[in-house]
């Protein structure tokens, strides 16, 4: 009778991982294109330069099939001056902040260059941290800046400039203006001559119907500092432009928004459609509402794959962006695509985070997730599909 209860007892448990782990999500990669080691940012907000020079290394990788470590402190302390100066221009009415975009950084090595990482201080190498860290740093430069550009003064003098860079260096290091690369000498310049990084080959896109499609507009984001313009397709279009480009080998960075309580920590983003997932809270949406960031990402990864998922359309994207639901707060590299078991697609996204979660720094990102949240794709003009080219006129 005992061996009887304990073998009834052991068919039960193995019942029951059955049913736990047929809800966990097994991903199957359907194409992967190549990308260089994951980075962290730690703590600094400097995702859209980490994102972006990991495209950067993604598009050499693919080109030349080096793998080239490129600085991101090199374009973080130009970057900041150029926001610096643009912020004074504008007496402080624009946004001075960690954040930034991918046209960012583009933008810095055209009038700037770029040089590798082994050139540069190592970031957090200048407070003796090992990893960047701007808690200190921030706290001393935004303070600085404001209050030049909202200060009393009526004729402003050039030492200002000299303070600002100061405070650049100290803690970023300070750029080199020579240096020797594999036995040859470059200038940041000319070292991003030989790489062949030109911005005029990269585009940005969104979509968006407060503006017209097909047309070139500036998206309303705080961090996008930068007045530069992306175009605007239609939903369809971005999110067929995102497939047509990894299938051809290319890599897509991306800008929006991941704030929303089913981006998780641990290596998921699923736009989760709460009002029909009454099995997240064993109640109702309400409940859900009370629940902590990690209770959230808990219940979703208890559903797992029979997770339900919002329908995302033209007008739901509009409204998420017009009542602030959907930010731009986070930018990432798409590398890959991948299938869960129940067939629900996923984009492999690099993050910036170090080798964190379930996925060591790799982030499953639904596609319906991607086109509810995406502020904007920046990618090369070549990996557009000619349809969407012609019809805006590049």
């Amino acid at each position: 009778m005992k061996k009887t209860t304990f073998i009834a007892l052991i068919v039960c448990l193995l019942c029951s991982f059955s049913i736990q782990a047929a809800d966990e999500i097994v991903f199957t990669t359907v194409l992967e294109n190549g990308i260089t080691p994951v980075k962290n940012q730690n703590r600094s907000g400097t995702c859209w330069d980490y994102a972006t020079i990991g495209f950067i290394e993604a598009e050499l990788l693919r080109t030349t099939g080096k793998v080239y470590d490129l600085s991101e402190m090199f374009v973080a302390n130009k970057d900041y001056v150029d926001c610096a100066e643009y912020h004074v221009r504008m007496h402080g009415s624009s946004r001075f902040s960690e954040g930034g975009s991918a046209d960012d950084v583009f933008e810095v090595i055209d009038r700037h260059g770029i040089c590798p990482e082994e050139a540069m201080a190592r970031p957090g190498s200048m407070i003796g941290d090992t990893l960047a860290n701007f808690t200190e740093f921030f706290a001393t430069l935004e303070p600085y800046v404001e209050s030049i550009a909202k200060g009393s003064s009526t004729k402003l003098t050039t030492q200002w400039k000299v303070g600002l860079q100061g405070i650049l260096d100290a803690y970023l290091g300070t750029c080199p203006e020579k240096f020797t690369y594999e036995g040859k000498q470059y200038t940041p310049k000319s070292f991003a001559q030989m790489l062949g990084i030109n911005k005029r080959n990269y585009v940005s896109i969104t979509s968006f119907t407060h503006h017209p499609f097909y047309e070139q507009f500036v998206i309303e984001a705080p961090y996008k500092w930068r007045p530069r313009p992306s175009w605007n397709v239609t939903l369809d279009e971005m999110m067929a432009t995102i497939d047509n480009a990894l299938k051809q080998g290319f890599t897509v960075c991306w800008g929006g928004d991941v704030s929303e309580d089913s981006f998780t920590r641990t290596g998921l983003g699923i736009a989760a459609d709460i009002e029909h997932a009454p099995d997240l809270t064993g109640s109702d949406a309400a409940r859900w509402l009370k629940l902590t960031k990690q209770e959230k990402a808990e219940s979703l990864k208890k559903l797992g794959a029979q997770t339900p998922e919002l329908v995302p359309t033209q007008e739901l994207r509009q409204e998420r962006f017009d009542n602030w639901q959907s930010t731009y707060d986070h930018v990432m590299l798409i590398f890959g695509i991948a299938r869960d078991q129940n067939g629900r697609e996923y984009y492999m996204v690099k993050n910036s985070w170090g080798k964190t979660g379930e996925y060591q720094g790799i982030w499953y990102m639904s596609k319906a997730y991607i086109a509810l949240n995406t502020t904007y794709i920046f990618l090369n003009k070549t990996a557009v599909s000619k349809d969407v080219r012609k019809k805006l006129g590049f």
